[in-house]
């Protein structure tokens, strides 16, 4: 679907986020041919640079992110590009971008908010002022999209008042991910799992998103963030309503996002005495990752000696509905831990009965892995005979590597909701109603918390996380993927 042309305005565009992900994704999209000649990159930032000493920074800053840039299309993207100095909270400001803005309604005109929160109902309020917004004009918003319900309904309550719902595109990256829509086209552009796909065969579902990293130089957001803000209520919750969702009418925005508003209200709610029982929150010691020793989030720079936040969260969520009654969900995120990775494995039941000169305890359940990161990819694993002249059987995987199916280039996340933000296409952004639901089912465990004197589990940087976590999925007969996998 070809772009019309369009003014892509980058709030925060001399920020971390413009410079190593926005820029770049949008210097690719150009490099492939997506871009309308005539479009342009207006970055917004309160540097008082020239336009030469803007593109120097570009240069210096943004390029090194960008895999093998080729001379003569850099130079080309750069031409694109539009530097304006500008106060977000002035509105008296706000003329230097309406002098750089094209005076054409038809244009699409796209405002993406790298800033902080606190200054989205500011900036949209300033635009409205400044009278530049347009019927063709969106806002992107970046998380974090609140710190709870009540605030979460404060911003979707201030930006409504400047732009319709249809107008406001609520980025969560993990939805750009190939791995996530090519789990829609296997759930629903195939007929094999959908038998399958509930609680009469289904034993558990997994949800892994794990980090190798440390809390680096965000320490000043994560301290007062922590990973249940994070990552689960965005990331996690996203990821399983795509998991759990109904089939959808429709691949269209509102068909999608009302199946995914179902899961999130048929989340069962916790009490004070599930809570205490179904999660697990953690907060890394010095150890070693990768060979090197790392220090404890304590002592991190800029970290607080005493601080409460948690650096891992593992929790049991279950599913009101027909399908999923019983089905337990088990997620989980955390920073310095074994390994990192990003999936989910849907496990099945195990076999009823052994007709093999083997007990049924020794077979593995048959379980779909798919990876979002870092290889993108699904696996099968299923039992098979290992060759001889014994009837025994052993796991075997069958395995689909994205890369290797398909030789086309591969597009990266922010690239891909940046060309559906330009097309106008919703689906894979989050609707007000949905991040208001999954914050109500958060805020308690949140308010929990609050209430609770005890800190995190301590666990040592470069495992899998507190044992408490282990606890956790072992009270149900389970093991975590990692812990269950046969060994050679």
């Amino acid at each position: 679907m070809a772009l019309n042309d369009f003014d892509l305005v980058l709030f925060g565009g001399s920020g971390d986020l413009a410079m190593r992900k926005l820029l770049p994704a949008m210097y690719s999209r150009d490099v492939a041919g997506d871009l309308p000649d005539g479009s342009r990159i207006i970055c917004v930032g309160r540097h008082q640079w020239s336009q030469e000493e803007f593109l120097q920074e570009v240069e210096t800053t943004s390029k090194s992110h960008i895999k093998a840039p080729a001379e003569p299309q850099w130079a080309q993207f750069l031409e694109r590009v539009v530097y304006v100095t500008l106060d977000a909270t002035n509105v008296a400001s706000y003329g230097a971008l309406a002098d750089v803005l094209r005076k054409d309604d038809s244009l699409t005109r796209v405002y993406y908010l790298a800033t902080p929160p606190h200054l989205f109902a500011q900036i949209c309020d300033n635009l409205a002022e400044a009278k530049l917004v347009t019927p063709n004009s969106r806002v992107v918003l970046e998380k974090p999209l609140g710190r709870d319900l009540a605030s979460a309904k404060r911003i979707n309550a201030e930006v409504g008042k400047v732009f319709a719902e249809t107008q406001i595109y609520r980025i969560d990256h993990y939805l750009g991910k190939e791995t996530v829509q090519n789990l829609l086209a296997l759930r629903f552009g195939n007929i094999l799992f959908e038998p399958l796909w509930r609680r009469e065969w289904i034993s558990d579902v997994q949800i892994t998103i794990a980090e190798k990293i440390g809390v680096g130089n965000r320490m000043g957001y994560y301290d007062t963030s922590g990973a249940l803000r994070d990552m689960l209520q965005n990331h996690l919750l996203q990821l399983l309503c795509i998991v759990a969702m109904e089939p959808p009418t429709s691949i269209s925005s509102d068909a999608v996002r009302d199946a995914k508003l179902q899961v999130l209200r048929s989340l069962k709610r916790f009490t004070p005495t599930t809570l205490a029982q179904n999660i697990v929150r953690g907060q890394y010691r010095a150890g070693h990752v990768e060979g090197q020793a790392v220090p404890s989030y304590r002592d991190e720079p800029d970290a607080p000696e005493k601080s409460s936040t948690e650096t891992f969260v593992a929790l049991k969520a279950e599913i009101d509905t027909w399908r999923w009654a019983g089905v337990p969900f088990y997620l989980r995120t955390g920073k310095r831990m074994a390994d990192r990775l990003a999936e989910i494995v849907v496990r099945f039941k195990p076999i009823p009965h052994s007709i093999f000169n083997q007990p049924t305890s020794s077979f593995q359940p048959n379980s779909l892995v798919i990876r979002l990161q870092p290889d993108e990819g699904l696996s099968l694993n299923l039992m098979a005979k290992t060759p001889g002249d014994s009837m025994r059987l052993k796991q075997a995987e069958l395995e689909l590597d994205f890369r290797e199916q398909f030789k086309t280039p591969r597009m990266d996340a922010y690239e891909r909701l940046l060309l559906d933000v330009l097309r106008g296409q919703l689906t894979l952004f989050m609707r007000g109603d949905e991040l208001e639901a999954a914050w109500e089912w958060v805020e308690p465990i949140l308010d929990y918390w609050e209430q609770d004197d005890s800190n995190p589990t301590p666990y040592t940087a470069g495992t899998w996380g507190p044992a408490a976590a282990s606890a956790l999925i072992g009270r149900d007969g389970l093991q975590w993927r990692e812990e269950a996998l046969p060994e050679d």
